[in-house]
């Protein structure tokens, strides 16, 4: 049986594997499609027995049916450690437990783009969203970045999909802001720019699939009306500079 309480150590991309039987560490090859799982995490007591002290960083629970797995994370108190895997190679290997191969994934970040839009009366734009999380609510213009693009430019991209309004950013200094927000250990890391528009709302042209409406709020109301945490805090910090 797998063991349900594990430990993730990683140091600069490196991270902990043994094998089944608690010896390590252990390499992993990429590409290989074996039905044999044969590394995992350690246990605390594996852990201990090859003499590692680590700095406890995090912990995350992993639910896979029935089963849930309890994963420490943590900092190892060594030097670079040279023979550990590459965290990147254990994902393509099916010798690898999926625990290891899910907390990796999970151990990225998830990255978004938003932009504030205000008026020349300070008034910010909104749009009340559609799907996703956010159902229902207002929030700033914005979305997940696509692989390799500048937030700058992904800011721009989701505000032109969503809204059919093409913006210019007022400068390519954000507020970044990045947050856990359940024991699932995901980090999401947002970051928030500041664009000028004066236009009129019948201007736009709306995805509606993902945008039901747009309005102006009042830089009050748009704190008060953001459930988005990225948005809040991106609100306080950009209506007070």
């Amino acid at each position: 049986m797998h063991p349900s309480e594990l430990v993730y150590l990683e140091h600069d991309g490196k991270l902990l594997l043994v094998d089944l039987q608690g010896k390590g560490p252990q390499l992993p090859t990429p590409g290989r499609a074996t039905g044999e799982v044969l590394f995992r995490f350690p246990t605390v007591s594996e852990v201990e027995a090859l003499g590692i002290q680590y700095e406890r960083k995090d912990l995350i629970r992993l639910r896979f049916n029935d089963e849930t797995h309890q994963i420490i994370k943590g900092y190892p108190c060594i030097d670079w450690p040279k023979d550990w895997a590459w965290k990147d190679a254990c994902i393509a290997d099916n010798a690898v437990h999926p625990v290891v191969r899910e907390a990796v994934y999970r151990s990225i970040h998830r990255v978004v783009a938003k932009v504030m839009v205000q008026n020349e009366s300070g008034d910010v734009l909104m749009g009340k969203v559609e799907r996703g999380h956010f159902k229902g609510f207002w929030t700033l213009p914005g979305g997940y970045l696509d692989h390799n693009e500048h937030p700058a430019i992904g800011c721009v991209r989701e505000t032109m999909e969503e809204l059919g309004l093409k913006i210019v950013l007022d400068n390519h200094e954000p507020v970044i802001t990045q947050r856990v927000f359940n024991d699932e250990g995901i980090s999401f890391i947002s970051l928030t720019y500041r664009s000028t528009w004066n236009g009129s709302l019948d201007e736009l042209t709306l995805q509606t699939e993902e945008i039901a409406e747009a309005k102006w709020f009042s830089p009050d109301d748009a704190v008060e009306q953001a459930v988005s945490h990225f948005d809040q805090e991106a609100l306080r910090s950009l209506l007070s500079s």
